[in-house]
């Protein structure tokens, strides 16, 4: 199950050999073809993926508007943390853009570990954290330029009535 190359994954990077050997028999490696749906916003929230090959977003419906694409998921990344984060369900949808191969943790045998193996549990949590906030830190700029989108850029208002001209005078 476990490749040798995917010891170079910063998550599983500079681990014991007795401690990736606690952690492999936790993941089950998944194939998704190109344009699969993972996981539905809302859905059930069970498990945590770390995207070995290819590439899948993670979008965002807000109540009012289309789907919003929050997050480009490339080999190495996580997503589904919301199964870590003991949440109900996902807040976000995942979508496999090209044929994809990912480990699959399901959170409750995650929680089992830092329960029963608390330094790796740990070492483990410490690392999806790190991927977790990169990936907050680089989004960012994305959600940025999606509220920007549409405004005028040297900040006036467009759409002012002729009231708010005559309020200035």
């Amino acid at each position: 199950m476990f490749k040798q190359e995917y010891a170079t994954l910063s998550i599983f990077q500079d681990l014991e050999p007795n401690q990736i050997q606690a952690i492999l028999p936790l993941f089950e490696e998944i194939h998704f073809p190109a344009d699969r749906v993972i996981f539905e916003q809302g859905q059930d929230a069970t498990n945590l993926y770390i995207l070995l090959e290819g590439e899948v977003h993670v979008r965002y419906k807000p109540y009012d508007g289309p789907p919003l694409t929050v997050a480009r998921i490339l080999p190495g990344g996580v997503f589904g943390w919301s199964a870590a984060l003991r949440r109900e369900v996902y807040n976000s949808a995942a979508i496999s853009i090209t044929a994809a191969t990912a480990y699959r943790l399901l959170g409750t045998r995650l929680h089992n570990l830092c329960d029963c193996s608390p330094d790796t549990g740990g070492i483990l949590l410490e690392r999806l954290a790190r991927v977790v906030a990169e990936r907050v830190r680089n989004t960012h700029p994305q959600i940025l330029q999606i509220l920007s989108q549409g405004m005028d850029p040297s900040g006036k208002c467009s759409n002012r009535s002729e009231n708010d001209d005559r309020l200035q005078s």
